[in-house]
């Protein structure tokens, strides 16, 4: 009878959910989970498994011996001390290939119990279990990422069951290493945050018009010459081109070595590396190297963030065969280099005003009956989709590849909205949504007078509000998404973490999570908790969400009014127009603000109850009035 009524009990206190969930335990405390990306299904149960020193990870496969050596490296510092591994099964942490294959998990999703005195994580392959693993560091304390021991720590992971798998293929993040070099420690720490949150691709924008920086044994030139700069900094576009015997410093490249070690690393975190090589556009450092592959054989220096768009030649000589000799040799490094089956080509932004004038282009396009440049590009495209062929790759291009007619089994990452994604997918074509409006991790992410200076905006509620597949178009061509992290003014990479992260965050849940479990409030409740997990950490974030968002509108009775909102629920905001500095005794917004008489700034600042959370912002009234519409 004792144990019919404490069955009863579990029942009663169990809780379905999604996202995070509260359980009042038998000891009055409450349990909470918070994981990104929000699993498929979950259902929480009373008390919690605890990890001690006695606790054994188990794997009934050699192949996860691996997987659990990395749980094994995830929780050792922060615990002070390893676990035991084991073959057998037993009363611990066990992870378990399925004998039988799940058709509900497919080849990602994977299915996590935790009981009191055992946790099972089982799936149909080993990445599987590499998601359940994440998700199970996840229901850890916080302070389980710190790199330090965290002594008086009760290490709990509530008793749980859930069932999870991915909504796409493809699940990317991109990082551009040309207009400012990222070390290969940077880039493995990176690989290794976007695995936390199931993301599955890497693209590394290894080339561009600022620097070339992978090593080409073939062609040493590329890196001798290429992957150095004139040292620069201040606005992107804004900067003195290099004078004339000014040393080229700044820079860097990956050796053959490098490449293969953070391949090896990001393959044993199911993670594959997408390398792009961008053709026939953005080649400056590609022709500075080998001035005979351009028209002109004019450009002598690597662009340092000045403006040369038109004016200096950037793109490659398409009439030249030469130039895809050099391709084709660069192409069977890069292919020997990355096992991925894609290699991206870049293809975007192309200006081909060189090409009208180049004795060789013109020549080029008369022998292949090519009516327009577009077509000459079209070409260019197609003939360097054969040469990926001959090394068994598929080619990946910004959607500009579709211009003058796309090589026949291309693959297109729409950026330019959505719209070439969709011209894409009903000509039949494999599409990658990555539009800036939602994935362009370069832009604004707040109120852009207390950020750093980028242009446009991209709000982490518009990265979680983008829906990569659009109606009227087959699904099953949507192979997912990813956002895209150019670094023109990312100097470093503790400002690049900041770019990305919490709108990496909703991305991962984007492509992860199924449309029907995911909620705007409760994200961010649990991006607040991913706050602290990054604190310990060591991670760099955005808190942008927390400061007001600033919309000047007309207003027939004085002009323009001030209309004061946040991206977030329960955030109060307060102001002064006297130049003093606002709290939360000053006037409290409600509708939207005249501006007093003589009146010359507003300052604004944000409250969750009593605690201060937005950043102070600033504002001119003059500077305010600049950003009202143009009236039609």
């Amino acid at each position: 009878m004792c144990k019919l009524r404490f069955v009863f009990y579990l029942l009663m206190v169990s809780v379905i959910f999604t996202g995070c969930g509260k359980l009042s335990q038998t000891e009055g405390e409450i349990t909470e989970l918070a994981i990104i990306p929000q699993p498929e299904t979950m259902t929480l149960s009373a008390g919690n498994f605890t990890v001690k020193k006695r606790t054994v990870i188990c794997y009934n496969s050699k192949e996860l011996l691996p997987l659990a050596n990395f749980l094994n490296s995830k929780i050792s510092g922060a615990l002070g001390f390893k676990l035991k591994t084991a073959t057998s099964s037993r009363n611990g942490i066990n992870l378990n290939l399925r004998k039988e294959w799940d058709e509900s998990l497919g080849d990602e999703g994977y299915k996590l119990t935790v009981l009191y005195n055992n946790i099972v994580v089982e799936a149909n392959s080993a990445n599987g279990i590499f998601y359940g693993i994440q998700t199970l560091l996840q229901m850890l304390p916080p302070q389980i990422k710190s790199k330090t021991i965290q002594p008086n720590i009760k290490w709990n992971i509530p008793c749980a069951e859930i069932t999870d798998k991915p909504r796409f293929a493809w699940r990317g993040l991109m990082l551009d290493v040309s207009r400012h070099f990222f070390t290969k420690e940077e880039v493995k720490a990176y690989i290794d945050q976007l695995a936390e949150y199931k993301m599955n691709v890497f693209h590394w924008h290894l080339t561009d018009d600022q620097g070339w920086r992978i090593e080409i044994k073939s062609l040493p030139k590329l890196t001798e010459k290429g992957a150095w700069r004139a040292r620069r900094v201040g606005d992107w576009w804004s900067r003195e081109p290099r004078r004339k015997g000014e040393p080229v410093t700044y820079g860097g490249f990956y050796t053959h070595n490098d490449i293969k070690e953070v391949v090896q690393y990001a393959k044993e975190r199911f993670v594959e590396i997408v390398p792009e090589i961008d053709v026939p556009g953005h080649s400056m450092a590609t022709i500075v190297a080998y001035p005979e592959i351009s028209c002109t054989h004019t450009v002598k220096d690597i662009n340092v963030g000045n403006k040369f768009y038109t004016i200096d030649e950037n793109s490659l000589c398409v009439g030249n065969d030469t130039t895809f000799e050099y391709l084709d040799k660069i192409f069977t490094e890069i292919a020997e280099l990355f096992p991925s089956k894609y290699i991206h080509i870049g293809g975007d932004e192309c200006y081909k005003g060189f090409w009208k004038k180049c004795p060789k282009c013109k020549k080029r396009m008369h022998d292949e009956h090519l009516k327009n440049t577009k077509e000459l590009q079209s070409y260019f495209v197609k003939r360097l989709e054969k040469i990926l062929q001959s090394k068994n790759k598929k080619l990946i291009g910004w959607d500009e590849i579709l211009e003058g007619g796309l090589a026949p089994d291309a693959t297109v990452m729409s950026w330019r909205g959505m719209k070439n994604g969709i011209k894409a997918a009903k000509a039949g074509h494999n599409v990658i949504m990555t539009p800036t409006s939602n994935c362009y991790l370069d832009l604004y992410q707040g109120e852009p007078s207390v950020e750093p200076q980028t242009y446009s905006m991209c709000r982490l509620s518009n990265s979680y509000n983008f829906e990569p597949v659009p109606e009227g178009v087959d699904k099953k061509l949507i192979l997912g998404g990813q956002g895209n992290l150019w670094s023109e003014a990312v100097p470093n990479f503790w400002h690049a973490q900041y770019m990305t992260w919490p709108r990496g965050w909703a991305l991962a849940e984007v492509f992860w999570s199924t449309k029907e479990n995911k909620n705007w409030d409760d994200f961010i409740h649990r991006v607040e908790t991913h706050f602290i997990r990054a604190d310990y950490a060591g991670i760099n974030y955005a808190r942008s969400m927390y400061n007001a968002i600033i919309t000047p509108v007309y207003s027939n009775e004085s002009g323009f009014k001030i209309k004061l909102s946040t991206e977030i629920k329960d955030l109060d905001i307060y102001y002064t127009f006297d130049n003093t500095n606002p709290y939360n005794s000053s006037p409290r917004y409600e509708n939207p603000l005249s501006v007093p008489l003589n009146a010359t700034r507003i300052k604004i600042i944000t409250y969750r109850g009593d605690k201060r959370v937005g950043k102070q912002i600033t504002l001119r009234i003059d500077e305010l009035k600049k950003r009202l519409p143009k009236r039609s």
